[in-house]
């Protein structure tokens, strides 16, 4: 090998000099930011925007030589990103594809109205949604949980609907949240407490839950201190801001429904489902919601009901329905989990907990001997944009013994164990352990916040083996481990075996959620998956709605597409710093580091949409 020669020294050392330079300029920029504290508006960060920050520690450096002389051009004048305007101040909580007007449009047949139904091309918005006026930052975990600005999600209609139920009240300038229910007013806390009498939550078995119809999901909120992970949904209807309430407080939510869709989550999922007086008609349509939740649920899981028809012998008169429909509810549920060989465990109260066999040959014999539909499709994985059917899931052959949380974050899944995923063996998969753990180290290098609690909600765009979840897991934070749908492994259900939650989702299209309802966005190798699929800019519109001001993004990619991503969101009020891999400048893959400026609406403003 050839000895380095003093010009190649220098060469590095440049780089290195350069490199370091900017990584002190934007420790000083988010330092700032964290300086003036939570929930407080950041003041600082807007000023520090206006004003600019001396960055130019060394003379300007050359990329030149790595980068044929790309970055060179972003700081021209013939580079001047696009600039995008705000939209007007009645879009601060645009939902695209859950919008209101657009959902009565549809028939309310089994809630089709209430699915996703996203804008066509020349209905989408091509403006920067923005904060509310007087919007702050959340409070930190903890604290979340129990309070939230009001200026951030301010409705207060459910203070007055729910107001015997302890799910929520106004007090001052923040939401208090007791921990109530619609099932559980006296506390989620005492609640969970009955449940954990039946099911195993406290040791580990039970890590992933899935909440249909949450409300504020205080639910989630509260397992959260036991080691379970809940995934929650609810419809945008007329409780209005319920999974925005969720989001607010720091609990995995997403807008979502029970309808004709299948639920975007991979089969066996889940260790427990849950439905507290959720409104779902279970027994109806030949039992296909149940049968969902079978596909979904892990063989050995648990479904919890609670609320009607439960113990309809002795509440039927507090609840102010006929016994006879009651009853009959009640029996069609029986009839159906019978059907899909789920034991009951106990029914008290207003409490039932039914465990789905984990026999699997047991099952299914008794399942033919009655004539059951089993489902046609061979991967029961394949839920994105699918239709729900009335018939039963085969269960998977390859399920395991998982082991419980936390150990079960790096053991090897079954999945992989068994050569499900094709050309991901327990090598690989250890790989991808080790690399992700590297690439974490790297990024709480770049930015210090990163386990400070700065950051609780956090999505992954393009989540892999959900490695970089494992690598930043933290009491403090929660990821969202999204497997686009162009991915090319179904990688989901490896996920969901590692005891991490996550969500099929087309990137083409807006995520069901609010506005401002994620802290840190990380995407790894996303627009090279999506090259002429749908428009970059649309993806970069959708992470900025999504992203609360002050928010921060990192993008890990080749260092082509990252320039075009500089320039773009150049012109969304989004600073940025470009950073080599952490293993040197001539890696040609590349890190780019975002922070979302902080402003919100101005009333007075105009917009072209």
């Amino acid at each position: 090998m050839a000895k380095p020669s003093l010009a190649d020294s220098r060469t590095r050392r440049s780089v290195q000099i350069f490199i370091v330079a900017g990584l002190c300029c934007f420790f000083y920029i988010l330092g700032s930011w964290q300086q003036s504290g939570f929930g407080k508006g950041d003041g600082l960060a807007l000023e520090i925007t206006k004003k600019g920050v001396e960055c130019d520690i060394v003379p300007k450096l050359s990329f030149d030589s790595h980068h044929g002389g790309e970055v060179s051009k972003i700081d021209g004048v013939d580079s001047m990103p696009k600039v995008f305007k705000p939209c007007k101040a009645r879009y601060t909580d645009y939902t695209p594809c859950h919008d209101q007007k657009r959902a009565m449009t549809f028939s309310r047949d089994n809630m089709i109205y209430r699915e996703r139904h996203c804008p066509r091309e020349e209905e989408k918005l091509h403006c920067l949604i923005p904060a509310p006026k007087g919007y702050v930052t959340p409070f930190p975990w903890p604290k979340s949980r129990d309070y939230v600005p009001y200026a951030n999600a301010p409705y207060k209609s459910l203070t007055v609907e729910k107001a015997i139920q302890n799910w929520i009240q106004y007090e001052g300038n923040v939401f208090r949240f007791p921990g109530g229910g619609t099932q559980f007013p006296q506390g989620a806390d005492k609640y969970i407490d009955q449940i954990a009498s039946v099911i195993p939550i406290e040791n580990g078995t039970v890590r992933t839950a899935l909440d249909t119809g949450c409300g504020v999901a205080s639910l989630g909120a509260y397992l959260w201190s036991r080691n379970v992970i809940a995934m929650s949904f609810a419809p945008r209807d007329s409780h209005e801001a319920q999974v925005q309430f969720a989001l607010e407080r720091g609990v995995p939510a997403v807008i979502g429904v029970f309808g004709t869709i299948k639920l975007p989550y991979p089969s066996a999922a889940f260790d427990m489902a849950h439905c507290s007086r959720c409104l779902i008609p279970w027994g109806a349509n030949g039992g296909i919601y149940m049968m969902e939740v079978d596909r979904v649920l892990r063989p050995g899981g648990y479904w919890v009901l609670s609320g009607p028809p439960i113990h309809w012998k002795v509440h039927y008169k507090a609840w102010q329905r006929p016994k006879e429909d009651l009853e009959e509810e009640q029996r069609k549920i029986e009839e159906v989990a019978k059907l899909l060989c789920w034991e009951k465990k106990t029914e008290e109260n207003e409490i039932a907990v039914w465990q789905k066999m984990v026999d699997s040959e047991t099952c299914r014999s008794r399942q033919e001997d009655s004539g059951v539909k089993f489902c046609e499709s061979t991967d029961a994985d394949d839920a994105w944009n699918k239709k729900m059917e009335a018939c039963v899931t085969p269960n998977p052959k390859v399920h395991g013994n998982l082991k419980p949380f936390p150990q079960r974050l790096y053991a090897v899944p079954p999945k992989i164990a068994s050569g499900y995923v094709p050309g991901i063996s327990s090598e690989t998969y250890q790989d991808d352990i080790k690399k992700w753990k590297k690439h974490v180290t790297a990024y709480k290098k770049i930015n210090k916040l990163l386990d400070s609690g700065r950051y609780r909600n956090i999505m992954d765009m393009n989540a892999g083996l959900g490695s970089f979840a494992a690598a930043i897991q933290s009491s403090k934070l929660w990821v969202m481990n999204v497997v686009p749908t162009l991915a090319d492994k179904h990688t989901l259900g490896v996920i969901y075996q590692r005891g991490l939650i996550g969500i099929y989702h087309d990137w083409c299209e807006a995520f069901s959620t609010y506005p401002r309802t994620y802290d840190l966005i990380h995407s790894n190798g996303l627009f090279g998956l999506y090259k002429d699929k749908c428009n970059i800019e649309d993806i970069l519109l959708e992470m900025d709605r999504i992203l609360r001001p002050e928010g921060a993004v990192i993008f890990r990619d080749e260092v082509d597409i990252l320039i075009k991503v500089k320039k773009i969101v150049g012109g969304m009020r989004w600073d940025t710093k470009l950073v080599d891999h952490e293993d040197g400048p001539l890696v040609p893959e590349k890190i780019l580091i975002a922070v979302k400026q902080y402003w919100a609406a101005d009333t007075n403003a105009t917009s072209t949409q």
